[in-house]
């Protein structure tokens, strides 16, 4: 007879029945993100999603992976947990759309020492709203107890895309030539990107409190570092109905210095100037209190441009004005010229930036 005291997966920390009603609980919330195409609701071991394709000639799946980084410790120290779903999703969409991809489904993974029902669901009801605008459909996922991997109140996030774009209309960069212009969209701050150094300037170096009003800020330090990733899809989409963009770069981790030359074809350069947008405060409010040289500053953050746009010159007010209609700030920054023997890709022209204000 064997005496040893029986075990439960419960007993070690993985409460499957708390699991299942989490999945119950959200099925609403993933619903309303759906458009046409989805064919299954969650819950199954599979999502399926139907790709209509009268609409492309040469339709190709357009795929990308991302999550937010250290960004999920300003949500644990605000205990707010209801936006940083939606940089999930705009790190992911975002990566896509600037191959010129219509986002069509999007798939999250949500893992944690012990489940949380009521957080969990905040942070689902952020990646239901990216989704919303970006018009993805959510449709499936996995949530994971690892009980021992994390710390109490700890959990990580993966996201997953997948979109469609046609063969002939991909953006690739191959097209940038000598003399495009180069378009800014203006971020909505820091988006997901430096948070490691963000954290070590303001509560490392400095002893700030996320509940701590900031005047230069206009707000709480928590709610300026908190403030989601601006998503792009709907914007560009529109523009792209109307004219042809040359290149597309989403700003993220590396800034200016490593992320333009990722779409420059060989003998060009990118020629930015950064007096011809306006930073926001948050920018000059980090490089301050953490003594950040410039140059650092540009390659860690967006500094105020979360997607930048190349196009030819002459229709470069035109698509400035139409990405101005769709609610972007939309702002001249850049030019493409030739590059020299042993010259960099990126050539930040520093001026004398303009502050961003209130007034």
């Amino acid at each position: 007879m064997n005496d040893k005291k029986q075990s439960k997966y419960s007993e070690a920390g993985v409460d499957i029945d708390k699991g299942n009603a989490f999945v119950h609980g959200i099925k609403d919330i993933v619903s309303s993100t759906h458009q046409p195409g989805v064919l299954n609701d969650i819950g199954g071991f599979s999502s399926l999603f139907a790709i209509n394709t009268d609409k492309y000639k040469q339709p190709v799946l357009v795929t990308s992976t991302d999550g937010v980084g250290t960004k999920l410790e300003i949500a644990k120290r605000c205990k707010r947990h209801d936006t940083i779903g939606i940089d999930l999703v705009a790190m992911c969409v975002n990566d896509i759309i600037v191959g010129g991809a219509k986002p069509l489904c999007f798939l999250d993974y949500y893992s944690v020492g012990k489940l949380n029902i009521d957080i969990a669901t905040e942070v689902v009801k952020g990646i239901a709203e990216g989704c919303i605008q970006s018009q993805c459909s959510l449709v499936g996922g996995e949530t994971a107890e690892m009980p021992g991997l994390y710390k109490t109140g700890d959990y990580d996030l993966a996201g997953f895309v997948v979109g469609i774009g046609d063969r002939d209309e991909l953006i690739d960069g191959s097209e940038i030539s000598v003399g495009d212009k180069i378009i800014g969209l203006g971020s909505s701050g820091l988006h997901s990107n430096g948070f490691s150094l963000v954290r070590k300037v303001c509560f490392t170096d400095n002893d700030y409190n996320v509940d701590q009003y900031m005047e230069e800020l206009g707000c709480t330090l928590g709610e300026e570092l908190l403030k989601p990733t601006k998503i792009y899809v709907q914007s560009v989409l529109s523009v792209l109905k109307s004219f042809k963009l040359n290149g597309i770069v989403h700003n993220t981790g590396g800034g200016f210095i490593d992320n333009i030359p990722r779409i420059l074809p060989a003998g060009c350069k990118a020629d930015i100037f950064t007096s011809r947008w306006v930073t926001p405060p948050v920018f000059n409010f980090l490089a301050k209190e953490g003594n950040i040289p410039r140059e650092e500053m540009y390659r860690t953050f967006n500094m105020g441009i979360g997607l930048l746009v190349a196009v030819d010159e002459e229709h470069v007010d035109d698509i400035i004005h139409l990405f101005k209609a769709h609610g972007e700030e939309a702002f001249l920054i850049g030019e493409i010229s030739t590059q020299e023997e042993g010259e960099e890709q990126v050539h930040l022209c520093y001026e004398r930036r303009k502050i961003k204000t209130d007034e």
